[in-house]
């Protein structure tokens, strides 16, 4: 079956039209304090992990880079300042909200050009065909209603020789750690977030829909059959996160 997180937010059933609304709610209700809530549910890790993220990307002056759903701009300033602010950069995010947070980060930082903000949906790219050299996607494609679809998607506006870079979360973890993160994602996640960004009921969806996330080799096969090639992945901390990448053939 296609596209089986259609029909689910987090543990809870739904339409995917109705996981559309919810899944947009969620990350309105947050904006303002999504980049605290990333420091305080990885440590910090998530830091290192999307400076691992840009280390891989290697992007370069001249580049046409994409970031989607990648509204409060993290990895889009981390790729600004890697290409030493000479990379044409487009954050997409389909939530206004998030991208104002990123808008007003980066101006706080002094960056007031090199980085385009559009509102637009991962599954319906507002951009042409084979118009990218690279596309990255952090922590967002969990979240996408129809995650083949924005794969194929992202397929299409990748030039030939165009890279392909996810970081998400997975419930692919080592046996080790995957006791210990289960209960740390069903027990303690959703009460930290209902103290701290005042909204357990959206930290629980994130927990959840990270157990509901497909694992490295499935991930890897749907990204291949959307037409993305040499598929590999990196684990991150025991697999807790995970880096997937690709080529447009």
């Amino acid at each position: 079956m296609l596209n089986p997180e259609s029909e689910w937010f987090g543990f809870r059933p739904v339409s995917p039209d109705e996981k559309a609304g919810l899944v947009g709610r969620v990350f309105s209700s947050v904006a303002d304090r999504y980049d605290l809530m990333n420091d305080l549910m990885s440590g910090g890790l998530h830091r290192l992990w999307k400076d691992s993220l840009v280390r891989r990307i290697k992007p370069q002056a001249g580049q046409q880079i994409l970031d989607v759903a990648g509204g409060t701009g993290d990895v889009a300033l981390r790729c600004y300042k890697k290409a030493k602010c000479n990379a044409a950069i487009t954050v997409c995010d389909i939530n206004p909200a998030m991208l104002a947070q990123g808008k007003a980060k980066a101006v706080n930082q002094g960056i007031l050009r090199g980085i385009t903000w559009v509102e637009g949906n991962a599954e319906d790219l507002p951009f042409a065909d084979r118009s990218m050299d690279l596309y990255s996607i952090a922590f967002g494609l969990r979240n996408v209603t129809r995650i083949d679809q924005a794969l194929r998607e992202a397929a299409r506006v990748l030039k030939p020789g165009g890279r392909f870079y996810c970081l998400e979360f997975s419930p692919g973890v080592t046996p080790f750690l995957k006791p210990l993160y289960e209960t740390y994602c069903t027990k303690i996640l959703p009460p930290l977030g209902g103290f701290v960004a005042q909204d357990r009921e959206a930290y629980q969806y994130l927990a959840e829909s990270i157990l509901k996330f497909p694992p490295q080799e499935e991930l890897a096969r749907r990204m291949e059959k959307a037409g993305l090639g040499c598929v590999r992945w990196t684990n991150l901390t025991g697999g807790i996160a995970v880096i997937h990448e690709g080529w447009r053939l």
